[in-house]
């Protein structure tokens, strides 16, 4: 019988590969090679470990080899991502078929819609892998079928609020910053075209979710024109309770000789420590770095900042450093999850991208949401109203949360009242759910294995 074959394909970017790689490398457990194409920057980031057995790697430049940065032209970046990754694919389901070893099935993250079209050409199934929440997924349906009018023209009423399928009533800071022309940028027609490829499709088109059935039932049931399969939380076995201790890969700046993360985490007391990381392209203002810096000094506590080396200039410049190296720890990168599983964390505060979310989740930590852009108003909203997690903070009028709002919302974590203890009783139910879903006979284990009976 031939061995099926998937050709796996993601953007460049960190919170795209991570996932994407924890998905490959559960097909290959079900006895499926996997060729994982991605670009020459995101290669060069990967772990020596992702090299896996049943996995191969299609490196192509995507005119980008140093790296996409925020400040890149976004339309010449995914004009020039979509030609090079196009033929790139094309040659390769050329090459795999050549040799006898041929494509079975396109796997394609979200906002590359091209990918798509290689596979219609080529008379290939493709399949969508979200690697956003199952509830954004809806809200994006949503607004691509009949929503947009209304979210355009009403959602600056303080008092709006919108009910879609699967969710909350929700606000216009709920809602993916994309929506919005403030931030709409390249994404929005990327997504809509995502979309109408998945309308377009003849029957109803399956596609596999970043969550877990449990964490997100009512917006996996949502829509009925798809079928949303619960197939996360895609984040390496060995820190979710998986047997296999060595399955650590992930995507990050792996060269770097250690810092001591580990080793000062240790030294302090079980749950005091407070993690903050705002993601691998997320940049803050000096503003918001000093306000961040001011509410850790009044909070007191020993804290893990991540300031990624594009914010290093900054730091120098924060007036109150050497009072903030005297309680805390400030480093350019640290492998996360390894924080997050260390005994003397407290909680997390993040910028809620998906990945941080479910890592957050997965590894039992309350958070203090907060959200920037994106998806992360809406992660945010899940982490305070529904799963209740964790707290979110609040901007002022000029859009920075102010020192005394970040103490409020670390206190309100840490301080072992009564909300302290219900955040850390969620996260607890949340990281035991999240693991039966991981497990060998769990939800999200299942539901794969059953879509891959069916496709057979």
């Amino acid at each position: 019988m031939e061995q099926r074959h998937v050709l796996l394909v993601t953007l460049p970017a960190q919170g795209h590969i991570n996932p994407s790689l924890q998905f490959a490398k559960k097909l290959i457990n079900m006895g499926i090679h996997v060729t994982f194409a991605t670009s020459v920057s995101a290669r060069r980031r990967m772990a020596e470990t992702a090299v896996t057995k049943g996995l191969t790697f299609l490196t192509f430049s995507d005119g980008y080899d140093d790296g996409y940065k925020l400040s890149d032209d976004t339309k010449k970046f995914m004009a020039a991502i979509r030609s090079n990754g196009s033929k790139a694919l094309r040659d390769a389901i050329a090459a795999a078929a050549e040799e006898g070893h041929r494509i079975t099935c396109l796997v394609y993250t979200i906002l590359l819609p091209w990918a798509t079209e290689v596979a219609r050409e080529l008379h290939i199934p493709s399949k969508l892998l979200w690697i956003q929440p199952a509830t954004v997924f809806s809200i994006y349906y949503h607004y691509f079928n009949g929503l947009s009018d209304e979210i355009t023209a009403k959602s600056d009423d303080p008092g709006w609020k919108i009910q879609i399928p699967g969710t909350l009533p929700l606000s216009k800071t709920d809602l993916p910053s994309f929506l919005f022309p403030s931030s709409r940028s390249e994404a929005l027609p990327a997504f809509k075209e995502q979309f109408d490829a998945l309308d377009a499709e003849p029957t109803k088109p399956k596609v596999f979710v970043n969550t877990f059935d449990s964490l997100e039932a009512e917006a996996l049931s949502a829509i009925d024109r798809c079928e949303l399969i619960g197939v996360g939380p895609l984040v390496p076995s060995a820190f979710i309770g998986g047997e296999d201790s060595s399955d650590k890969s992930f995507v990050g700046d792996l060269f770097q000789k250690s810092n001591g993360c580990i080793e000062w985490l240790s030294s302090k007391p079980q749950s005091s420590v407070v993690y903050v990381a705002f993601g691998s392209l997320l940049r803050l203002p000096k503003p918001q770095l000093d306000e961040i810096a001011a509410g850790l000094l009044r909070s007191g506590r020993p804290f893990l900042w991540v300031m990624p080396e594009a914010e290093a200039e900054e730091e120098e410049k924060l007036s109150c450093l050497e009072e903030l190296d005297k309680i805390g720890k400030i480093v350019t990168w640290c492998s996360q999850l390894e924080v997050l599983t260390h005994p003397s964390l407290g909680c997390f505060v993040t910028h809620c991208g998906w990945n941080s979310t479910l890592e957050s989740l997965s590894c039992g930590v309350p958070v203090v949401a907060f959200p920037r852009w994106t998806d992360q108003g809406t992660n945010a909203k899940l982490i305070e109203d529904v799963w209740r997690s964790g707290v979110r903070v609040r901007s002022n009028e000029d859009g920075i949360v102010e020192s005394g709002e970040i103490w409020r919302c670390v206190e309100e974590v840490m301080d072992g009242g009564f909300k302290s203890v219900e955040f850390r009783r969620n996260a607890s139910k949340w990281k035991g759910l999240a693991r039966e879903a991981a497990a060998e006979n769990g939800s999200s284990t299942i539901n794969l294995k059953a879509f891959l009976d069916h496709a057979s």
